[in-house]
């Protein structure tokens, strides 16, 4: 992605390619037409599974008001206990926290490029699927990668921090 093809960008898209460009990820953001604040939203855009979709879910730790993000499948619901066992009592963040900390809105978080570096988490049931898409700074904005460039890309843990599925 050339310098003119990207300030035409919303700011935070821009963050997340300079990004990925600076870790040499080979998957510039894409911009959707429609918006993709939930998972099945940008699921059905993408032509892709639910479980496909990398959702990023802000938590607030009670000990220190740090950022948690988890990130997870968008098939599954995270486990608060589960999440609260690996990083200390959390609790939910509001939009302001999330903005604050982040410099996204929810639907647009991005698993990278946070103003503030967060404590992150990235659930395990990802790694059922060889491609997976993240948002990418905004509503609009996704990229394509592997569960294994969460790892690298972000350098968390991967962990068990999901609900287990309905039968």
């Amino acid at each position: 992605m050339c310098g003119a093809e990207l300030s035409s960008l919303p700011e935070g898209v821009q963050r997340v390619a300079r990004a990925l460009q600076d870790k040499g990820h080979p998957h510039s953001p894409v911009m959707l037409d429609d918006a993709a604040r939930t998972a099945q939203q940008a699921a059905d855009a993408l032509g892709i599974e639910l479980g496909q979709i990398a959702k990023s879910i802000i938590f607030r730790r009670k000990s220190d008001d740090a950022a948690v993000l988890v990130i997870t499948s968008g098939d599954r619901r995270v486990d608060e206990k589960k999440v609260d066992a690996l990083v200390g009592k959390t609790g939910r963040a509001d939009a302001e926290f999330v903005k604050s900390r982040t410099g996204y809105t929810i639907g647009g978080v991005s698993p990278v490029a946070h103003a503030q570096p967060p404590v992150t988490l990235i659930d395990r049931e990802l790694f059922r699927f060889e491609e997976i898409w993240a948002a990418a700074g905004h509503p609009h904005g996704v990229f394509r990668l592997r569960p294994q460039d969460l790892e690298r890309l972000t350098g968390a843990p991967v962990a068990d921090v999901v609900q287990a599925p309905a039968t």
